[in-house]
Formats: structure tokens, sequence, C-alpha cells
């Protein structure tokens, strides 16, 4: 997906309003993720906190109707690539650390995490929890075996 500049755009202003959100000052009481939910069919960008409370939304016109079967890694990228060129906002929310920003799919199903942010750690792209069931069988299996 090749992204054009009105969509950019309308991802960094989108970016802009969860920060504005959730301000950075000395006393970061709220505890929330950032779920940032992509509808393929409408093209619909939405941010919500932990309590499925509203933070955002806006339309991204080149995603309506968007067919591809790589949609949610495409728009992952892109929405990585946007958080990280805001990186001192995104990293200095007013929202008790760690926190992270997820990706969830239009049926409200985890896709990716883009960012973790951590006092001492950042974590940027990839799912952290890569390959964990995989392991966990692996374990159990070890385990019943002895």
């Amino acid at each position: 997906m090749i992204i054009n500049e009105q969509t950019t755009l309308k991802i960094e202003r989108f970016l802009g309003k969860v920060f504005q959100k959730f301000p950075a000052d000395d006393e970061s009481g709220v505890m929330t993720d950032i779920h940032i939910k992509a509808i393929q069919d409408s093209g619909e960008l939405l941010a919500f906190d932990d309590d499925e409370k509203e933070i955002t939304r806006c339309v991204v016109d080149q995603w309506i109707e968007n067919k591809d079967d790589d949609f949610y890694p495409q728009v992952a990228h892109v929405l990585r690539d946007a958080i990280i060129s805001a990186k001192d906002k995104a990293e200095n929310l007013g929202i008790m650390k760690p926190y992270s920003f997820v990706l969830e799919n239009d049926d409200n199903e985890h896709v990716s995490e883009l960012h973790v942010v951590d006092d001492d750690t950042v974590i940027i792209g990839g799912d952290l929890m890569q390959g964990l069931d995989k392991e966990l069988d692996d374990l159990l299996e070890h385990l019943f075996d002895e």
C-alpha cells in the first residue's frame, strides 16, 4: 500500500488528538493503553482507552473498501512509522508507564503491538508475545513427559 499525503496528514492529526487527550505532566494518574481500531470496509480509524471510551476517530479515504488480504499488517506498518515520527510526544504522555499502542481489527481482536513505552525500555514494532503459544505447549509437553 502506497500512502498518499492526505492519508499521512490524517494519521498525524489523529495521533495529535490522542496526544492532546493525555498531555505530559508530572503526575501521570491515568492507567491505560491506547487501542487503535482500523475498519477495513469503512476506512475508519478509531482510538479508545482501556475502558473502551472513544478518544478520537477519523476516516482514511484511501482505506475505504480496501480488500487487500494484508490490510492490517500494512496499516500496522503505517501507524508504527507515524508513532515513531512523533516519538517525543508518544513516549511522554500523561499515562502511567508502561503503556502501549495496540492495533485491533473491526472485531476488536488484537492485531499488533505498535509501540510499547516503559520508563527505561521502548519496544517498537513486532508482537511481544509472538511464539508464546508454541513455547507454552512445548513446556507443558516437556512437563507431562517427566
